[in-house]
């Protein structure tokens, strides 16, 4: 959910370069893995190269798995003796590459949007980070891949169930803001496999499901409104309800980040009993425009950018906030196209910026409070006290107001873990692809134990 920083993490799997070997030509040819050195945040990088004889001619491919690129094309591949370069076209900020070879190493700086890390590589492929929690078959439950409908579209996801005949407690999981695989795949982690295991472990099933446009799931990856989202999420729980192995009666909703959204609204806009419980994962209390405001602070600030830039990049969001709800979309599109540009991201990209606007428009002008305030059911939110795209600073006060009417809410803030419930340096988005845990596992206990208890499990 951030807009206009410029960060060095994003979402998708880890992948190879799909080119081995030891390439052609001079000596720069072949594999090469290692990372730019962000400061606390180093960035792995795989580079394949084919070298032909002379300094023209050059190509390549580049990995960085945490910025969802595998096998991405180079641009502008030069090798002239020791010296090599490389761009990464199509990315905000202009990405080059400058370095030098030395035997089997290959050092440099990398330069993107102004600023300029150190770069070291050596000979080899780039190892697959390190995910030790994400779960590897054959489960000790079932796995079942499923279709379902929504509306006028399919949907597509995985049902997980205990051992034994059931019925089974049951949760639906919602997925973040962007274009989400049923894992919540982000930075190579898959956050929503790792809690569906913990839970169905403990005796719950799980549906996880593809966001719209992606994987197996129909309709468009974007700008949704908030409202057939909120229905997908209904038609979920509508589908676990024809299942024998699942109880009706104890389906719940298990929304993370802009899920946290979209769970509450689910809730109010289906009928007494139809949704048991909730669990709200960093989902904000507060209105979406006021959340997208202090992250784009709390992340350049953490990413070291002068408190000038800082505010000067805070105004035009809150520029850009105002324009969207005062129903002024094509403004808004200007002042984020001026703010890509103020950040030094060439015409097109800040085109493609600007062009991001409409599909904001939901989260941007969305106020969670009377959802939130309307529920009567056992609710679970938590935050992680790092987290810098939903602080709890900002929601948990504004949580525990809004949840006040609730017999049975917990809120609660985990100390040092991020946005992805990950023990966590700063919190930024830069480390999530560098940390090996998924979910802290203080917090998968805490969840498994509520639900446990509220379904009678």
């Amino acid at each position: 959910m951030v807009l206009g920083v410029v960060t060095t993490g994003c979402a998708a799997p880890a992948g190879g370069s799909g080119a081995g070997g030891s390439g052609a030509g001079g000596s720069g040819a072949g594999d090469w893995q290692g990372a730019i050195e962000i400061p606390n945040s180093p960035l792995p990088v795989g580079v394949h190269l084919t070298v032909p004889d002379g300094p023209d001619g050059a190509s390549g491919t580049i990995d960085i798995p945490s910025q969802g690129l595998t096998g991405k094309e180079l641009s502008a591949v030069r090798v002239d003796g020791d010296a090599v370069s490389f761009a990464i076209p199509g990315i905000p900020g202009d990405p080059t590459f400058r370095g030098t070879l030395a035997g089997d190493s290959l050092r440099g700086d990398f330069t993107q949007s102004g600023q300029t890390f150190p770069f070291s590589l050596a000979r080899g492929t780039l190892p697959p980070p390190a995910r030790p929690q994400t779960p590897a078959q054959p489960y000790p439950y079932r796995s079942e891949d499923v279709t379902f409908p929504s509306g006028d579209l399919t949907l597509a996801g995985t049902v997980t169930t205990p051992e034994g005949p059931g019925p089974f407690p049951a949760v639906v999981m919602i997925t973040g803001s962007g274009a989400q695989d049923r894992d919540e795949t982000i930075a190579g982690h898959k956050p929503f496999l790792v809690l569906a295991d913990a839970l169905t472990r403990a005796g719950v099933a799980v549906l996880r499901t593809d966001d719209r446009g992606v994987g197996g799931s129909g309709g468009a990856p974007s700008g949704t409104p908030y409202t057939d989202l909120a229905d997908d999420a209904r038609a979920g729980v509508a589908y676990l309800r024809t299942r024998s192995d699942v109880d009706p009666a104890r389906i719940g909703l298990f929304g993370h980040s802009e899920g946290g959204y979209l769970a509450p609204l689910a809730v109010q806009r289906s009928a007494p009993g139809d949704i048991a419980f909730a669990v709200l994962m960093a989902g904000p209390s507060i209105p979406g425009g006021d959340v997208l405001i202090e992250q784009n602070r709390l992340i350049l600030g953490a990413a070291g950018a002068p408190a000038g830039q800082v505010e000067a990049q805070v105004d035009r969001v809150r520029q850009m906030i105002t324009q969207v709800q005062a129903g002024d979309v094509a403004g808004a599109e200007r002042t984020a196209r001026e703010q890509a540009v103020a950040q030094g991201l060439p015409a097109d990209q800040a085109d493609g910026a600007a062009a991001q606007v409409p599909a904001l428009v939901p989260f941007l002008t969305y106020d969670p409070r009377p959802a939130l305030a309307a529920l009567q059911i056992p609710v679970f939110a938590f935050f992680g006290s790092k987290d810098l795209q939903v602080p709890p600073a900002q929601s948990e006060g504004p949580m525990r107001e809004a949840l006040s009417g609730s017999s049975d809410a917990t809120v609660r803030t985990f100390d040092g873990l991020n946005h992805l419930m990950q023990p966590a340096g700063t919190g930024a988005p830069a480390e999530y692809a560098t940390i090996e845990t998924t979910v802290d596992p203080a917090v998968l206990e805490a969840v498994t134990a509520w639900v446990t208890r509220v379904t009678g499990r």
